[in-house]
C-alpha cells in the first residue's frame, strides 16, 4: 500500500493521517478538506470563538511546522465529489481524481436545516461561529431553534454578552431522549435562572424576515435566529459507489466500510460521518463528539495499515462528551440513549452537584454528571468499559456513600 487518502481535514481525519506516519507508514498520505483552513477544534466554536474570549488563531489543530512534517498531500478548499471504489480513485471539485490504495472517510457532518432559514445562522464552521458573533451584543433579540446541547450552549453565550434570548424546543423537555426527564429539567432550569426565555412543546415550521413562524401560526420576533436541530452526515458524494449509507457510512466493529468486503477494499470511515458497530455495548452508533473524533481516526488508521483481517482491532471505546453552560460543567461517559433507567447516585438533582447512571438491560451503560470530580468519574468509566452489572455498579456507589 503506497497511497492513501484521508478525505476529511477534520480532528478524525487529522489525527488518521498522523497515526498512519507514527506507525511508521512512509507512503503517499492525501488529505482532503472542503474549508480553506488547515484542522482546527470546532468544540470551541459555541463557547469560547462565539463568546469572543479566543480569536481564530488559537483553534489549529497543528501548527503548520508539525503539518509539514507529516508529509502531506494537503488539497484545502476543494470538496470531494464521488469516490469509485473499482478504480480507487476520488473525485474533486476541481477535476482532480486522487488514487488510493486505502481511503478513509471522515467528512463529518452539516447542519440541518429549516424552511427559509437562508438568512439564518448555523454553527458548524469558524466563519458560521464568526457570522454570528459579530451580530451579538447586549438588547439583541436572538432565537435559537433546538435547545440541544449546541443550541444550549450557544444561549448561554449569547446570554452572557447580554443578548435577549429565547430558546425554542419542540420536544416537552430537552434533551431527554438522551439524559432523560429528570436530568433534562435540570440542565433546562439553568437557563430558566439565567434568564433565558425557555419554551418546549413549540414546533417551528419557518425561519422569516423578523423571526421564526411557529405550527400553532404565532410568531417569535428575533433580531437573529441560529437554526440548531440537528446534523446531516455528509454522504452525498458517496451515493453510487456502492457502500452502506444510511445514519451516515455505516461501518462495521473495525470501522471497516461495506462489511464483509471493506478488508480487501481498505476503505474505513472514522467521526461523526462513520455509523459502527460497538462490540462493548452491542448497538450501531454515530457519535458527533470531540474525542470519538480523535479516537476512531487513529483506530480506523490502525486497522487499515493490519497486515491481515484478522490483524485488526475492533473500535468500542466508551463514549464521552463535555458541555459549558453558565460555569456548569456536564459530562458524560458511555452510551445514554435508549436507556432503561436513570437513577442518581451521587449528590441531587435539586442541589446541582449530581451523578446520575443509566441502565440498559442489566447492565451500566452510562453516567452523566454535574460538579463532580474527574476521579470519580474516572472509576465509572472503568466499571462501563468493564461491563459492569447494573445492580453491583449502584451497590458499590450506594454503599460507597
Amino acid at each position: 500500500m503506497r497511497r492513501v487518502v484521508v478525505v476529511g481535514a477534520s480532528a478524525a481525519g487529522l489525527a488518521a493521517a498522523e497515526t498512519l506516519r507514527r506507525e511508521g507508514y512512509d507512503g503517499a498520505v492525501t488529505l482532503v478538506g472542503d474549508e480553506p483552513q488547515p484542522p482546527y477544534d470546532r468544540p470551541p466554536l459555541s463557547k469560547q470563538i462565539l463568546g469572543g474570549r479566543w480569536d481564530a488563531g488559537r483553534l489549529p489543530l497543528r501548527g503548520r511546522d508539525e503539518l509539514d512534517a507529516l508529509g502531506l498531500d494537503l488539497r484545502l478548499g476543494v470538496a470531494a465529489t464521488g469516490l469509485d471504489p473499482a478504480g480507487r480513485t476520488v473525485a474533486l471539485a476541481d477535476g482532480a481524481e486522487v488514487p488510493y490504495d486505502g481511503l478513509v472517510i471522515a467528512t463529518g457532518v452539516r447542519p440541518r436545516r429549516l424552511p427559509g432559514d437562508e438568512g439564518a445562522h448555523v454553527l458548524r464552521t469558524l466563519d458560521d461561529a464568526l457570522a454570528l458573533r459579530d451580530r451579538l451584543a447586549a438588547g439583541t433579540r436572538l432565537v435559537v431553534v433546538g435547545a440541544g446541547f449546541l443550541g444550549a450552549e450557544a444561549a448561554a453565550v449569547a446570554r452572557g454578552l447580554g443578548a435577549e434570548v429565547t430558546l425554542l424546543e419542540p420536544a416537552p423537555v430537552p434533551l431527554a431522549p438522551a439524559v432523560g426527564e429528570d436530568v433534562g429539567r435540570v440542565l433546562s432550569r439553568a437557563h430558566l435562572d439565567h434568564g433565558v426565555d425557555l419554551r418546549t412543546g413549540v414546533t417551528v415550521t419557518e425561519v422569516t424576515g423578523g423571526g421564526v413562524r411557529l405550527a400553532d401560526g404565532g410568531r417569535v420576533a428575533a433580531d437573529e435566529v441560529l437554526v440548531a436541530v440537528g446534523s446531516v452526515p455528509n454522504t452525498e458524494w458517496l451515493e453510487g459507489s456502492g457502500l452502506s449509507l444510511g445514519n451516515g457510512l455505516e461501518c462495521d466493529e473495525f470501522s471497516a466500510a461495506a462489511p464483509g468486503v471493506a478488508a480487501s477494499s481498505g476503505v474505513y470511515g472514522a467521526g461523526d460521518v462513520a455509523c459502527w458497530h460497538n462490540p462493548l455495548f452491542g448497538t450501531a452508533m454515530r457519535i458527533e463528539h470531540r474525542t470519538n473524533a480523535t479516537e476512531q481516526g487513529m483506530a480506523a488508521a490502525r486497522n487499515l495499515l493490519a497486515p491481515a483481517p484478522g490483524a485488526r482491532r475492533p473500535y468500542q471505546p466508551v463514549p464521552y462528551f463535555w458541555s459549558d453552560q453558565y460555569g456548569l460543567r456536564i459530562q458524560a461517559y458511555g452510551y445514554l440513549r435508549g436507556h432503561d433507567e436513570v437513577a442518581v447516585v451521587e449528590g441531587s438533582l435539586n442541589e446541582g452537584a449530581f451523578l446520575a447512571a443509566y441502565r440498559r438491560g442489566d447492565r451500566l451503560t452510562g453516567v452523566l454528571a454535574v460538579g463532580v470530580s474527574p476521579r470519580v468519574l474516572r472509576t465509572w468509566r472503568q466499571s462501563i468499559a468493564a461491563g459492569a452489572r447494573w445492580a453491583d455498579a449502584v451497590d458499590r456507589a450506594t454503599t460507597a456513600a
